[in-house]
């Protein structure tokens, strides 16, 4: 489980649609994210496979299939990342030394690992897309009261 930008990058993309007025398209979302729209293609290709995302044939036009508060943020990274565990912190590769520290190390710390990866998968199940929508909104209101 190593995360990567893609799921920020989903998630912009999810919040786009939920509030967007127009139609939504990988050209629209790669303007918004600033990301390539065929890497914006394969996401939405992998959020519609996931059931998160309808997009419309022909002109396109992609949008939520559930409320926000129905989405976690591990079902987000799960349809972008794929459900597989690669361990989320790095283990360097060092087994085969003599050393006696390097051919125990790797076994000692996997195990420490996977509890540290164990906690960030309830806190992804945790945490929905509205989660994210109402941070959002509460920065928008604590930037606009110091603009005034």
């Amino acid at each position: 489980m190593q995360i990567s930008q893609k799921l920020s990058i989903a998630v912009h993309c999810l919040i786009f649609m939920y509030e967007s007025q127009v139609k939504v398209t990988s050209t629209i979302l790669s303007v918004s994210t600033g990301i390539n729209p065929v890497i914006i293609r394969n996401l939405l290709s992998s959020l519609k496979k996931a059931g998160i995302i309808t997009v419309a044939r022909g002109t396109g036009g992609a949008r939520l299939t559930k409320c926000p508060q129905d989405i976690s943020l591990y079902d987000i990274f799960v349809a972008v990342e794929g459900n597989e565990r690669s361990g989320l912190i790095g283990i360097h590769a060092c087994r085969n030394r003599m050393c006696p520290i390097a051919r125990s190390i790797g076994f000692a710390l996997e195990k420490q690992y996977m509890q540290v990866e164990d906690a960030v998968i309830q806190k992804l199940k945790a945490l929905t897309l509205q989660n994210v929508i109402d941070e959002m909104e509460l920065y928008d209101q604590k930037t606009n009261q110091t603009e005034k």
